[in-house]
């Protein structure tokens, strides 16, 4: 009898030091999946690689767009060597398509139905990004933070999708529909990375 006592005490602790272990390890796949949620909710990357949309024109360049903690930075970076000295303008525009030399583009992208003007001030188009100042090399860039903007959200915010069009020449901010900046140069279409 005693024996038998023994090994059912035996028994119990291992099952209780299983159970315990179970529980454990599946509070540390939790905490794992909740941690890998958490850092894709807050963490997205877009990006879009520039190109020349003409053939006299060079034109290199990237539009990264980074989400964290529910804001979206973006970074402008800029290399256009005929156009040293000067500033450019640069805009999201509604469609996915560099196509026809950046005409594949179409309009500034605008899902709110604004007035052009300049970010932050006023009215604005949500794709009304601003002017990129180029240095003696030609090289520029811009940065700026939002949230009205996001990576793969709701349709009225999602930057994917869209272009990026660089213009010839300065956004003057108020002429209608597209600040009178100048023919396409440039363009890239934003891609989650």
């Amino acid at each position: 009898m005693k024996k038998f006592k023994q090994i059912t005490n035996y028994g119990k602790m291992f099952l209780v030091g299983s159970l315990f272990f179970i529980a454990c390890n599946n509070a540390n796949s939790k905490n794992d999946t909740e941690s890998t949620e958490t850092k894709t909710a807050e963490t997205a990357h877009a990006v879009a690689i520039l190109n020349a949309t003409m053939p006299d024109t060079t034109l290199t360049g990237t539009a990264d767009f980074v989400t964290q903690n529910g804001k979206v930075k973006l970074t402008v970076t800029l290399s256009i060597p005929t156009l040293k000295n000067k500033s450019v303008a640069v805009h999201i525009h509604d469609m996915a398509d560099c196509g026809d030399m950046g005409k594949g583009a179409h309009g500034h992208w605008n899902p709110t139905n604004q007035q052009h003007g300049k970010w932050g001030t006023g009215s604005f188009h949500l794709g009304d990004i601003g002017n990129v100042s180029l240095d003696s090399t030609g090289k520029g860039t811009l940065q700026m933070e939002t949230d009205l903007w996001t990576i793969g959200g709701d349709v009225k915010t999602n930057v994917l999708n869209h272009s990026i069009i660089v213009h010839s020449g300065m956004d003057d901010f108020t002429s209608q529909p597209a600040g009178n900046a100048g023919s396409r140069i440039g363009c890239g279409v934003i891609e989650k990375k």
